[in-house]
């Protein structure tokens, strides 16, 4: 057998975990929570733990890790770049607190590339996903408002337009978002109960579901379903870890 049909066999093999409806275990422990997930078209996956970035294969052996700045959310990846939503500011406050970035890390190595200001995400960039060649930021969101915005951009990072979604206010505003492949966008978001905001891709409000996928929501390989990742945090040492797994679309419509 050659090197290049086993590395295809053991790759066919690898995304069988989750097309099958498979757990992902994140490798180690880390100071601070999950943040957010990304999957690559090769099925590898993306994991920011706050002030951890790391790469797994789509079983969880670790790829790549790198240590980075508080405060990392949630991320995206796109032709073989790993982008992630960072705020090194105050989240939830009136424009002037925060200080909105995105971070561009390379994809195999998770080396950091650059760094891009959006100071047009007031409340704090949290989350971000890119989809027909433009990149959508989401992040924090005072007491006082009672909408959620998305933060549109292009490649380059110039501002387009900001969207809002007539959810009504949500915990902190909005964590984890993922465009699925049907054309809905799904937004986690903190509370008791969590919940996930739905909308079409104009942004108009579909519907709150009390389903939770604000540590983490990305496509999965079967289209029916999305990749949904939990925490964990450890009451002896305090540390975080976390997995993925396959939901279906139909579980969290039924919430």
């Amino acid at each position: 057998m050659t090197n290049r049909c086993a590395w295809l066999m053991v790759a066919a093999l690898a995304v069988c975990v989750l097309a099958r409806g498979g757990e992902v275990a994140c490798p180690g422990a880390y100071p601070g929570h999950l943040q957010g997930i990304a999957r690559d078209d090769d099925g590898n996956l993306y994991w920011s733990f706050t002030t951890f970035l790391i790469k797994t294969d789509t079983s969880g052996t670790e790829c790549a890790k790198v240590a980075v700045p508080n405060h990392y959310g949630d991320l995206t990846w796109h032709d073989g770049k790993v982008y992630v939503a960072v705020n090194y500011g105050a989240f939830n406050k009136e424009p002037g607190k925060a200080k909105s970035w995105v971070c561009v890390h390379d994809a195999n190595s998770l080396a950091l590339l650059s760094s891009n200001a959006v100071p047009e995400v007031v409340h704090g960039a949290g989350g971000m996903e890119w989809h027909d060649g433009r990149f959508f930021i989401v992040g924090g969101l005072p007491e006082t408002h009672t909408a959620n915005y998305v933060y549109e951009y292009s490649e380059s990072f110039e501002f387009r337009k900001r969207h809002v979604i007539e959810s009504g206010w949500t915990h902190l505003g909005i964590q984890t978002v993922c465009r699925a492949n049907d054309g809905t966008w799904w937004f986690g978001c903190y509370g008791k109960p969590a919940v996930t905001l739905r909308t079409d891709d104009a942004f108009r409000f579909l519907g709150k579901h009390a389903f939770n996928c604000s540590v983490g929501v990305a496509r999965a390989p079967d289209s029916s379903e999305l990749l949904v990742a939990k925490n964990f945090r450890s009451k002896e040492d305090k540390r975080n870890t976390a997995t993925v797994a396959p939901v279906s679309i139909k579980t969290i419509l039924a919430k």
